[in-house]
This record gives C-alpha cells, structure tokens and sequence, in this order.
C-alpha cells in the first residue's frame, strides 16, 4: 500500500516537472540528484544516470541532438527518469547528431540494452523511434525488452520524410499540412547528399515536387528499412505510445499509423498539452488529456 501510494505521488511530481519544462521542480526537490558516468562499450558512447533509488534498467533513445547523449535536454529527460526510480542508460546515435538515419545507427541501443539481463524499459524521443524499434526487435536483445515507451514518434520513414519536404500528411483519413522552414528541407538534403544526385538535390532545394516524389523513390529501400512500422510485430511486451495533437515536427498520425501495425497489447494517448516532445501548460478542458497521460506514466513506472 505504501509502495503504491508512492509511486502515485512519484507520477504526479514527475508529470509536473516535464509538463511545466522544470519550471516547477516537485520531483527534483523530493529526490536525490542522480549520479552520472560515461562508458563506452561495444563502440558506442553511453551516459549511465541514476539515483540511490535506481534499480530498474532503462535505455533513453533520444531524438535529433547534434551534441547526442551530452545535449543538455537529452541529460535532463534521463535525470528526470532516474528521479523516479529507474537507472538510466543513454547512448548517443551517431545519425541522429547528423540529421542522416542508417540502419546501423541501432547499434549503440542494442549496445545499451545488453548491459542488463532485463527486464529493460525501452523508451524512445521522436525520430529515435527508428533505432530503437530496430533495436527492440533484434534477436540479440529482444528478448531483454519489457516495455516501449515512444514520445513523438513515426511509424513510416517515407511518410515522415514526405513531411518534411512538403508538410503534408494523410492517414486513414485524417489529413493536413504544415508549413514548414525551408531551412528544414535544406538541412535534410545537405545531411543525405551521398544519397541524392546534384540534380535531385537543386530540385529539393528549389522546393519541385516531382523532384520529392523522385526523392522518395531513390530512398525507398532505405526508408522501408529504417520504418517501425515494419518491424512492430516483432516487438515484445507493452507498447505505450504518447503524441501531441498539434505536434508540427511528427504528425500524430504517425502514432496512428504504429499503433495498427501492432495493435497487440498496445496504447495510444494522443493529448493537446504536448508540443513535440516538450511539455506545455495544460488547461482546465484538458483534464481528460492529463489523466490519460498520467495513466500511461504511471503504468511506465510501476512497471519499473
């Protein structure tokens, strides 16, 4: 009973905190600071965080972060999980520092998960989704994996990228358009160029669609392999998937789009208080929203 009780008051404190951006740092100032230290194992550069209380394994995918496992907000996510009970593994994914995903940027996950026996909580930012499906579904460390927790997410890496050309999105009926920097379509072919011949790469950059679909066509073989969607059978254990309705860099779709390709033992939470992967100030017509996010924390930390 007082377990339950405090990994109640554990949520509740740790939702506060993330929602309000450390603004409000209820969990920071019931915890310990978590201790912290680099290694690196089969090649790959993984930052260790925990507190007294850390025990639970848990790897930390982040999403785009040129400095990796040392960006400042990737450190703070980690630090927060680790507040709440979990000892924490964050490898940094060469690709994502990059802007370029590549099938071997799962290594370092794989690399993560292997050092515990498991059970491993799993829990992946944005387009760190990729590598760390393909990670949850090697037979190497399958096996080792309890639960997926995905923030922001995609499940089809030709969608996303299709997004990120031309803003568009469309799942099951469910359609819109964002618009987008064209700084983003530039810095996206620049991070791909090996891939993309000079006169595909001035058609991007002129913003042509044929020049997209052709695009889309040239990567579709890589995309496939980096796309969840395509490997979501084969994950064990819970699924829980977390996106905000307006988010603008990954449509919510996305999660939609995960969510059919493996149905099994998964949950959905789409809420409006969340940006991207950050958190905004919930108002008192999101009460709803807040409960459900506050279930599928909960349900992420008394799995610990």
């Amino acid at each position: 009973m007082v377990a339950a009780v405090a990994r109640l008051a554990i949520t509740a404190a740790f939702l506060v905190e993330f929602l309000s951006e450390g603004r409000y740092r209820v969990l920071s100032r019931l915890t310990d600071v978590p201790r912290r230290r680099r290694l690196t194992v089969a090649g790959a550069d993984i930052v260790l965080v925990s507190g007294p209380r850390g025990s639970a394994p848990l790897v930390l995918v982040h999403g785009f972060a040129p400095q990796g496992n040392r960006d400042d907000r990737v450190l703070a996510a980690a630090s927060l999980l680790a507040r709440t009970g979990f000892a924490v593994a964050v490898p940094t994914i060469p690709g994502l520092t990059q802007g370029r995903l590549r099938p071997h940027d799962a290594e370092p996950v794989i690399a993560a998960l292997d050092l515990r026996p498991g059970p491993v909580t799993l829990v992946s930012v944005s387009v760190g989704a990729g590598p760390a499906f393909l990670a949850a579904a090697d037979p190497r460390v399958s096996g080792r994996v309890a639960t997926v927790v995905v923030l922001g997410g995609y499940a089809s890496a030709r969608e996303l990228v299709r997004y990120f050309l031309t803003g568009e999105y469309d799942y099951a009926g469910r359609r819109g358009h964002t618009a987008h920097d064209p700084d983003m379509v530039r810095a996206f072919v620049a991070a791909n160029a090996d891939l993309l011949g000079p006169s595909l790469r001035r058609g991007l950059d002129a913003g042509d669609r044929q020049a997209m679909e052709s695009a889309l066509q040239a990567l579709a073989p890589l995309l496939t392999a980096l796309s969840p969607e395509q490997v979501a059978a084969r994950i064990p254990g819970h699924l829980l998937l977390i996106h905000g309705r307006g988010d603008r860099a990954v449509p919510y779709t996305e999660t939609l789009r995960l969510a059919a390709a493996r149905p099994r033992d998964t949950a959905v939470v789409l809420v409006g208080m969340i940006g991207h992967v950050e958190g905004t100030a919930p108002s008192w017509h999101e009460l709803r929203d807040l409960f459900a996010l506050w279930g599928v924390t909960y349900t992420m930390i008394a799995g610990r």
